[in-house]
């Protein structure tokens, strides 16, 4: 019976519930979206009317990022112990309390502490919320389904950019604040009713009353009732013990894989989107165009996610995804060649947003079919950890380099050189494949294989 009640969910036809599932997911990144990058659309104001230096608006830039690591190495594992939902709700209070704050700080100082409180909420919820999005997807629809995921993110980045224009000029910059706070606050009651716990978790961990709790998403999801439930190996996995799981012999080679390809990815990501609008200035655009062109990417990614979504219901994940890194190197040396003409600068920089948004949405996609279920979550969050951590030095590491002398240009190639090297490095992921599609045995049922 479980085997039959697992196999339609990963074989089967996708049903209303399941796709509701991942809309909720989808709704949740949209709010970590504007969340996240509300520092970006905020600071040029709050630096002026704090008077800040250059180095102490990026501390508050970064602190944010650094919150975000530290949500998804520290909160998101324990999705693994006590299921993914009252994580993804835990992060959802973290957010809404640190964004509600922020909006009342009185000097840098609170507001770093604050963006840092903020982040770990949303770092917990974005590694878990790809997680249960990716566990509700079948097999064919998983990667369209974390890949909406990032969808959701972009969406919510750049509704961020258009409205804090908007508020900002009638109500100042703590109104971001306030508006995203309370959005994430009015989504907590909507997540707690509508957002349903991880069937794998279910079967893996059996929770109180786990049978009836997986009856009743056999029911939402038109399978008849299970009898009873499967024998299962006992497992004692705590935090600390699930890190070192993820380096075990048969998970060691594809975990330092996606950590290698996270830091590279993530390094070329942030830079990208970082500086590719003071860059353009130097350059010689107006600050409107170079502004414009920081939109571009946003709205770029907004398609580049969901078009890799839809490649991956047709072709391997891995595949799309290193044909999207290779395409992204292309794009950013082509456009530090092209920023003399203006049309075609910002016809690249949108292919660029296409681009190197598909590929962050892929890494997130391929990441969970990595790890069993009682490991996804932090395996998840370990991944995400270790590319917040290039997400934090390069955007300063570029700023050095163009102190010591580079030239945009030198920059965007280097950029361009990462990206190959991450889809250079996802190969060993193929030579691999053995230990990886052991690792796809998510489900503790007598007949799975």
């Amino acid at each position: 019976m479980t085997a039959r009640l697992t196999q339609a969910l990963d074989d089967g036809p996708m049903s209303r519930f399941q796709w509701g599932a991942i809309a909720i997911c989808v709704l949740l990144n949209t709010l970590d979206g504007f969340d996240v990058l509300v520092m970006s659309f905020t600071g040029k104001t709050i630096s002026g009317e704090w008077h800040l230096d250059s180095g102490t608006l990026g501390l508050l830039l970064s602190s944010g990022l650094a919150g975000m690591a530290l949500g998804a190495l520290l909160i998101a594992p324990q999705a693994d112990r006590i299921g993914r939902r009252p994580v993804i709700l835990a992060g959802l209070a973290l957010a809404a309390v640190g964004m509600l704050l922020s909006s009342v700080s009185q000097n840098w100082q609170q507001l770093g502490a604050l963006r840092l409180l903020t982040g770990v909420g949303i770092g917990a919820v974005l590694a878990c919320s790809n997680v249960i999005a990716g566990e509700f997807a079948s097999r064919r629809w998983r990667g369209l389904a974390v890949s909406l995921n990032s969808t959701g993110y972009a969406v919510g980045a750049t509704i961020g950019g258009v409205s804090s224009v908007a508020l900002i000029d009638r109500y100042g910059w703590r109104s971001v604040f306030l508006a995203g706070g309370l959005a994430t606050l009015a989504v907590i009651p909507l997540a707690s009713r509508l957002l349903p716990e991880s069937l794998d978790f279910l079967l893996s961990r059996r929770p109180a009353n786990a049978l009836s709790r997986v009856n009743e998403l056999a029911r939402r999801m038109g399978q008849p009732d299970l009898y009873t439930l499967p024998d299962r190996e006992p497992t004692t996995l705590t935090s600390a013990g699930g890190f070192r799981r993820l380096l075990a012999p048969d998970l060691r080679r594809p975990t330092l894989v996606l950590w290698g390809a996270f830091f590279l990815v993530m390094a070329a990501f942030y830079f990208v989107t970082s500086w590719t609008p003071t860059l353009l200035v130097e350059a010689g655009m107006s600050a409107a165009q170079s502004l414009t062109g920081g939109t571009l990417l946003n709205l770029g990614g907004v398609f580049g996610t969901a078009l890799l979504g839809a490649l991956a219901a047709r072709y391997a994940l891995g595949s799309v995804l290193r044909t999207y890194l290779f395409v992204s190197a292309a794009l950013v040396v082509a456009f530090a060649s092209s920023t003399d003409t203006l049309v075609l600068a910002f016809c690249i920089g949108a292919a660029i947003g296409v681009a190197v948004n598909g590929c962050i949405a892929g890494l997130y996609a391929l990441t969970p079919s990595v790890y069993p279920a009682p490991l996804r979550a932090t395996g998840v969050g370990a991944a995400i950890s270790v590319g917040r951590v290039g997400a934090i030095i390069a955007p300063t590491t570029a700023g050095w380099l163009l102190d010591a002398g580079w030239t945009p240009l030198a920059l965007y190639v280097t950029t361009g050189a990462v990206f190959c090297a991450a889809g250079l490095l996802l190969l060993a992921m193929r030579r691999n494949q053995p230990a990886v599609k052991a690792a796809r045995d998510t489900r503790p049922t007598p007949s799975s294989a």
